[in-house]
């Protein structure tokens, strides 16, 4: 096939990438050109893709057999894309994001489940909503947390920068709220598998680890994929309605049970998760934490410190 991947060069899009060419596809990507691409030789078409001008100026004379939108947050950002190539393309892969659930009583999320029209991923499912409506033969994936090298959202970062430091890890709440983590490679390959597979299309699959973890348990697994002891380490809890922390954020996760089934993808693609909670972690501490200096940089722990003062 000949594939075109809005992104490439970023995080999931790389890993993607990689796996489509071993595939033997051929693939595009479609960026700013501010990386370069993560597979030798593979073609790339620079441009502004919230500029519908001119992204119908460098894909209107293109010809692709499916397209991977990885970077559409809004349904501007999409709505000229299925323009050009609806009618053209086999397959639309979305990635849309498990956050456009409602948030609920009963879990885990399901695809199915109600959506929250106020949620900050609203413009994901509009999107979805959008590609079902015009008849286009899409498929979304809605992860939960990704993590996992070259992930550009702190996330196990934020536990890897306390934890090298011998830092307290300040949980918010209990510690009890049971969250998901997914890692990149898998993410990546279970989009893969969704080429040429008929029963994917128009369907939306949740995309995440198989196993829930709770915020401590997740501290405690980052404190192990370092090579440290969580007996060395103390968890304090704090209450976060007591903290006006403004648009900045004191844990990297939020404050709410959060995690989907994913059942419906190991099933009907045929998936399965690779890497356990334990072995991403190591993975992503390993070859990005490490393998960037960043345990060496300076990090601002500026509102731990308030925390710490208020306890």
């Amino acid at each position: 096939m000949r594939i075109l991947i809005m992104g490439g060069t970023r995080f999931i899009g790389v890993y993607l990438t990689k796996i489509l060419v071993e595939q033997g596809h051929e693939v595009v990507l479609f960026n700013r050109g501010n990386k370069p691409a993560p597979v030798e030789g593979v073609q790339q078409i620079h441009g502004d893709r919230k500029d519908a001008t001119q992204l119908k100026e460098k894909l209107s004379g293109e010809a692709f057999d499916a397209i991977f939108d990885n970077n559409g947050r809004e349904l501007s950002d999409t709505q000229p894309l299925v323009e050009i190539f609806k009618d053209k393309v086999q397959h639309f892969v979305y990635m849309s994001s498990a956050g456009v659930y409602l948030q609920s009583d009963q879990m885990p999320h399901v695809e199915g489940d109600p959506v929250d029209p106020k949620s900050r991923h609203k413009g994901k499912h509009e999107t979805e909503a959008y590609l079902q409506a015009q008849g286009i033969p899409f498929t979304a994936i809605r992860p939960t947390y990704i993590y996992g090298p070259q992930n550009y959202n702190d996330l196990e970062a934020w536990f890897f920068d306390r934890i090298v430091r011998d830092r307290p890890l300040l949980i918010p709440s209990s510690g009890l709220y049971i969250t998901q983590l997914g890692h990149c490679k898998d993410l990546a390959r279970a989009m893969s598998l969704v080429l040429g597979n008929q029963q994917a299309i128009g369907q939306v699959y949740n995309v995440s680890g198989d196993r829930y973890v709770t915020f401590d348990g997740l501290a405690n697994a980052c404190i192990v994929a370092a090579g440290k002891s969580p007996e060395d380490f103390d968890l304090l809890h704090y209450n976060p309605k007591k903290f006006d922390f403004g648009k900045r954020k004191a844990f990297p996760l939020r404050t709410q049970h959060f995690f989907a089934d994913v059942q419906k993808a190991k099933t009907q693609l045929k998936w399965e998760p690779e890497y356990d909670l334990i072995s991403g972690l190591k993975d992503s501490f390993q070859n990005d934490y490490l393998a960037s200096g960043r345990h060496e940089a300076e990090v601002d722990f500026s509102l731990d410190d308030q925390i710490l003062a208020a306890s």
